[in-house]
């Protein structure tokens, strides 16, 4: 459903009153003064209903790929509000159907131009997930009526599973040792930083940048020696899927922090070992995408 709907706004019901009390006035006591308020507030009303409707006319919501999330982050839409009129819309609220906090305020469209905002609403549970509809909806120019306008979209999203579990990597594959590797082991190379991300050990924050006021950045380390490290969702000791899950993705996190070779094997689904950003979301799609 794309059309215009208007309806009154609480608002509009207290002015209503007023405009009673004042058509009873000029009635009841003849009062002439009473009856001009009256005839204009009443021209008012009538008059910003049209400009209510007309505010949301001619307008399209472009949205762009929504880039993936850890559970219980949040999933960021970057929209593009486009005015095919010649006049500038004002006060246009996009929201999600049905999630009112997942709401942004564009003050102002130019007439033939485009506003650019971005909806951030919490990534919940982890899969893939679709956004069919956002509302559209304005209370310009007075407040007493609000129009709303549902847009279909189709666009969809990821949520990646929340990272948690041991930190400590898996020997990687010809290591002799018995028990978990240390991310950071002696004689790894200092190959720069990145974006911290939720699970990841806190000993790895670049603390001095936080210091100087940058945000949370992880340091990543490279090493020459070494196999490849191998996920496998059936060596873990947990019988919760989820938390299974989780640590899987906590140590693809880790892995690739490293610039390590990994692979992941799930019941579904096995990825060789490799590096590189590709090979991350890859993996982090298959547990996101686990059934």
């Amino acid at each position: 459903m794309n059309r215009i709907v208007v309806v009154p706004t609480r608002n509009a019901g207290g002015f209503a009153f007023i405009l009673v009390v004042m058509w009873y006035v000029g009635m009841g006591q003849g009062n002439g003064s009473a009856y001009l308020l009256f005839f204009l507030l009443l021209g008012v009303l009538m008059v910003s209903v049209p400009k209510t409707f007309m505010n949301l006319a001619a307008l399209k919501v472009v949205a762009e790929s929504a880039k993936p999330a850890f559970a219980g982050q949040e999933v960021s839409l970057p929209l593009e509000l486009v005015n095919f009129s010649k006049r500038t819309r004002c006060a246009v609220s996009v929201s999600l159907s049905g999630e009112e906090k997942a709401s942004e305020f564009v003050s102002e469209i130019p007439g033939g131009k485009a506003a650019r905002t971005v909806i951030r609403f919490p990534a919940g549970l982890r899969g893939e997930h679709e956004i069919s509809t956002l509302r559209l909806s304005s209370v310009w120019p007075i407040g007493f009526f609000e129009a709303s306008r549902n847009l279909t979209i189709r666009q969809h999203y990821l949520v990646y599973p929340r990272p948690a579990g041991d930190p400590g990597l898996p020997a990687p594959a010809g290591s002799k040792a018995p028990g978990a590797w240390n991310v950071q082991s002696e004689g790894d190379d200092f190959s720069g930083v990145r974006a911290y991300l939720p699970g990841e050990s806190q000993r790895h924050i670049d603390w001095k940048a936080v210091a100087r006021g940058h945000p949370l950045m992880s340091k990543q380390f490279s090493a020459d020696t070494g196999g490849a490290f191998h996920f496998d969702f059936n060596a873990i000791a947990l019988r919760d899927v989820e938390a299974r899950l989780s640590q899987l993705t906590l140590w693809v996190i880790e892995a690739d922090r490293t610039r390590r070779p990994y692979s992941l094997r799930l019941p579904s689904v096995e990825i060789a070992a490799s590096t590189g950003e590709a090979h991350y979301h890859m993996c982090l799609r298959a547990l996101a995408c686990y059934r």
